[in-house]
């Protein structure tokens, strides 16, 4: 069974020879590991044993996909947005918008010439597309794009003191995503369409389930019937607490969540599962805050096993991943007993290293 087959069949509950695996490394993480392996860092995935295959083409590049060697270095993306590397991660430094009065915010216009640059990210990902399950990135979506673009703190004021200028970027957000997701499923043979907007926070939503309803819903909708039209499940990626947008997640057509952040309140992946399996599929739940970077090797592997177990009880349904970046502070060890758990061997992770060197 090749991965495009084991993650379809998790999808549709189905057997498939092991649970498939696609996991987040931290910048540092990446790293170490490739040089452990002695492969080069792009080829992490493959050596490891991931199961998709996929490229940010919206904000999110910009966000990850661009790497700064040193410290401070900096860019400013085609939104207007400067990024600068702090630590291990590009943070914003400049929303365009962030000063700007109603009149600029409604002359402000999303890069719409670079859609062919951006959907390029796609190119590589989908030379792999008759082995690997291939997804498209459209994410950030709708409230986290406007945040980048208008600054957080502003564009969280819109929501409350004015709504309809809210209302209106908010669309405009979406109907950005909705152009590359439409685009995406034309040029490319996608097995999902990746959507995401993060909030929430540790503790709590960013914002009432009341407003998201009424301002982020509806447009969130619009992008999840893109893939919904084509055949597509569709996948949502939000951080944190996000647990009271489940059921309306449910309800506009997301088939997959990620990356259930175990340590939130009620986000606990087996009581997801048991509430919300017959609807939806899980990527994630592996504890990135305590268990991998202060578990021992077999604490990691028991726990991982008894989360496979208990998510894929329903005969699939689960890929299994980590609820945030694997960290830096994660031992060796205790990552290869997570991927032990998930029937990839560390010496089956080493002879690829090995064959890649070949």
């Amino acid at each position: 069974m090749n991965a495009k087959q084991r993650v379809r069949n998790a999808l549709l509950r189905a057997p498939t020879d092991r649970v498939p695996v696609w996991m987040w490394f931290h910048p540092s993480t990446t790293a170490r590991l490739a040089r452990l392996l002695d492969v080069p860092r792009d080829a992490l995935g493959y050596v490891m044993g991931d199961d998709v295959r996929q490229a940010w083409v919206n904000n999110n590049y910009a966000m990850e996909g661009i790497v700064h060697e040193h410290e401070g270095e900096s860019h400013t993306d085609y939104w207007g947005v400067t990024w600068r590397k702090e630590g291990e991660f590009n943070q914003i430094v400049h929303s365009p918008l962030e000063e700007a009065d109603r009149v600029a915010c409604l002359d402000y216009a999303f890069p719409y010439e670079h859609l062919d640059t951006l959907l390029a990210q796609m190119d590589p990902v989908t030379r792999q597309a008759s082995e690997f399950f291939i997804g498209c990135d459209v994410s950030p979506c709708v409230y986290e794009m406007y945040g980048r673009i208008r600054g957080m703190g502003a564009a969280t004021l819109d929501l409350v003191e004015d709504p309809e200028l809210a209302d209106t970027m908010l669309g405009r957000c979406a109907d950005f995503a909705v152009a590359l997701s439409e685009a995406a499923c034309e040029r490319f043979p996608l097995d999902w369409l990746w959507t995401g907007d993060d909030v929430a926070g540790q503790q709590a939503p960013i914002m009432s389930p009341t407003l998201w309803r009424t301002l982020i819903k509806p447009h969130l909708e619009r992008i999840v019937a893109v893939g919904k039209r084509r055949g597509l499940p569709v996948a949502y990626h939000c951080c944190g607490t996000v647990r009271p947008f489940i059921p309306d997640l449910i309800e506009i057509g997301i088939d997959v969540l990620n990356p259930v952040q175990c340590n939130c309140p009620g986000m606990d992946p087996l009581e997801l599962k048991r509430e919300f399996g017959d609807a939806l599929a899980f990527m994630g739940g592996v504890d990135t805050q305590g268990l991998l970077p202060n578990g021992t090797p077999d604490e990691v592997r028991r726990a991982t096993e008894r989360l496979i177990e208990g998510m894929t009880a329903d005969g699939g349904g689960y890929i299994l991943a980590a609820s945030h970046a694997i960290p830096p502070e994660a031992p060796d060890a205790n990552i290869f007993a997570m991927y032990a758990a998930a029937g990839i061997s560390e010496e089956q992770i080493r002879d690829h290293a090995a064959s890649l060197r070949a």
